[in-house]
């Protein structure tokens, strides 16, 4: 990542609604989709892809032949997995026109749009699932994308950074400034995450709006960590959620 883009276009980035691009999640499951079970074990499901692990995860929980809509698709991989291990209807919403002809180069039904201004145009429970993937923290009104998140979709996916992780504790205590890591690669002037969540946070915010947690993974390191301390321990979270 360039240290020294324009600022106008550090300014738009940071605008932009889309997928956060992560160094930990180059790391691949790899051979196979795993899933998780919210008590923390691995065991294989869907043979055949490669997937980031809290998108594995996602495939894996989704009901074979259901409707699927995934903001903030990216390229489409996840939404391929679903297509060609579960036979799902999938529909995509991504800001990258990049991102969007690859995802249509694969086939898939993938319009440009940004999550924060056009998902008020979908019909109420038009989908099965309606996924959100790495996506929650770079929105301007996170809680406004989640309940048009939970209105479109019977059942919703929800994965983010957290942002309790004791690596990010130890770069503010000790070091005195936010943190970059592997899980958070950009500073703090150039990052598109604009909404910092934590595991504990999301718990306490679903809780508040009277939303039903279904399903709860955890991840560091690309595996299951435990549920009791994942607040301390889980660089990543994966919610499975429902009004």
């Amino acid at each position: 990542m360039a240290q020294h883009r324009p600022r106008a276009q550090r300014q738009r980035r940071g605008r932009e609604l889309c997928r956060a691009v992560e160094p930990l999640w180059a790391r691949r499951l790899s051979a196979r989709i795993a899933r998780v079970e919210p008590g923390g074990r691995w065991f294989p499901a869907i043979g055949g892809m490669t997937l980031r692990p809290d998108l594995a995860i996602i495939a894996a929980n989704v009901a074979p032949g259901a409707r699927v809509l995934d903001i903030g698709c990216g390229d489409g991989a996840l939404m391929a997995a679903l297509r060609d291990t579960r036979q799902v209807d999938a529909r995509g919403l991504e800001l990258d026109a990049g991102n969007v002809a690859a995802a249509v180069a694969r086939g898939l039904s993938v319009v440009q749009g940004d999550a924060d201004r056009d998902l008020a145009d979908y019909p109420d429970a038009s989908f099965d699932y309606a996924i959100l993937s790495q996506t929650l923290q770079t929105a301007r009104a996170p809680d406004v994308v989640l309940d048009h998140l939970l209105r479109i979709g019977r059942q919703a996916f929800v994965s983010f950074p957290n942002f309790a992780h004791w690596r990010v504790r130890a770069s503010l205590l000790w070091g005195g400034r936010m943190p970059v890591t592997r899980l958070l690669p950009e500073r703090w002037y150039d990052t598109p995450n604009i909404h910092h969540v934590t595991v504990d946070d999301f718990r306490a915010f679903v809780k508040e709006r009277g939303v039903t947690v279904e399903g709860a993974w955890f991840l560091s390191d690309g595996k299951a960590t435990t549920s009791a301390a994942a607040n301390f321990l889980a660089e990543h979270a994966v919610f499975l959620l429902r009004r």
